[in-house]
């Protein structure tokens, strides 16, 4: 190989490049338009390909930790800039793509709610008017440790609260998923985990109201419950997107109506996941802690869910000022 032909006949590359990076350096990625991104990764490919050429040939140390150097800066603007932008749309994703999506789905989620409210009723319903009708929710251990001793078991967590916060994260994580997975089941198995959730609160809630044990037992539910129970009221809406794409696509095909909703129980999914991870924390170490006064939990607990509902009410502006 003529080295200093091939030299030549290449340094325009390298020069196209360098302008272009210091420009990305300078100015950042969107200074340039798009054909010139498409540009720069061209030309990085090219010239990490330059460089092993030059290796290969022994050209000389200054030529190829020049082309090293030259490599490093775009590797680092095109990867580093791209992982910026995928943090740039999850941001923009958490701060309006959310909101907006719960808005839209709203009817989806109110229908679950619904079904896990239906299932409490029952449950209170039933358990006031027959006693035994506990026992086939509630085991009979926790019955008889609520009825005989007068005693809560949420402190078994106190002491072993990280291993429990990361058990909790992983239960609330698997029962949102079924509760999206069941809308595959024509949405029959999302209606049941509504339900039977809502069936167990409730016989719960019964039980220790017919204890005078309710006081306790709800300010250790509401720090967490703001963002658990919000969050699995979302999965099921997701569940019954997916069902609806299944059972009434409507005018779309069949196919198309899955992409379409499926796209949007997704998204759902996306946001109840960090909602469940930081209920999982809650629950782990601070509902339990005998530490922090029950109106303290209270207040927590309805504060949590003010702002949570704030914030899944948000909506973009637009500004179409004509002057």
């Amino acid at each position: 190989m003529n080295i200093q032909r091939w030299i030549a006949r290449r340094e325009p590359n390298w020069q196209r490049l360098d302008y272009l990076l210091r420009q990305v350096e300078t100015k950042g990625l969107k200074s340039l338009r798009a054909l010139e991104i498409c540009e720069l990764a061209s030309l990085y490919r090219s010239v990490a390909a330059d460089l092993a050429r030059a290796r290969t040939q022994k050209v000389g140390n200054t030529l190829i930790q020049s082309l090293q150097s030259l490599t490093t800066r775009a590797y680092t603007q095109i990867y580093q800039g791209s992982r910026r932008q995928e943090w740039q749309a999850a941001m923009e994703f958490y701060r309006w793509g959310f909101p907006s999506v719960v808005q839209q789905t709203f009817p989806y989620i109110a229908t679950a709610t619904a079904l896990f409210l239906l299932g409490a009723v029952v449950a209170w319903w039933y358990a006031w008017q027959d006693p035994t009708f506990m026992s086939l929710l509630v085991p009979e251990s926790l019955i008889s440790q609520v009825r005989d001793e007068r005693k809560l078991w949420m402190g078994s967590i106190v002491g072993i609260e990280p291993i429990a916060s990361s058990n909790i994260m992983i239960n609330n994580l698997s029962v949102s998923f079924g509760a999206v997975a069941g809308g595959m089941t024509a949405g029959i198995y999302t209606a049941f985990l509504m339900v039977f959730n809502g069936l167990l609160i409730g016989a719960i809630g019964t039980l220790v109201g017919q204890n005078q044990l309710a006081y306790p037992f709800w300010a250790f539910v509401f720090p967490h419950g703001s963002l658990e129970l919000p969050a699995i009221f979302l999965a099921g809406g997701a569940g019954l997107l997916l069902a609806k794409a299944i059972l009434f696509p409507g005018i779309y095909r069949r196919r198309d109506a899955l992409k379409f909703y499926g796209s949007q129980a997704v998204q759902l999914v996306f946001g109840i996941v960090p909602l469940l991870m930081i209920a999982g924390a809650i629950e782990g170490f601070l509902s339990p802690n005998p530490n922090v006064p029950n109106p303290l939990k209270y207040l927590a607990g309805l504060g949590l869910f003010v702002l949570l509902v704030k914030y899944c009410s948000r909506k973009r502006l637009y500004a179409n000022s004509q002057k």
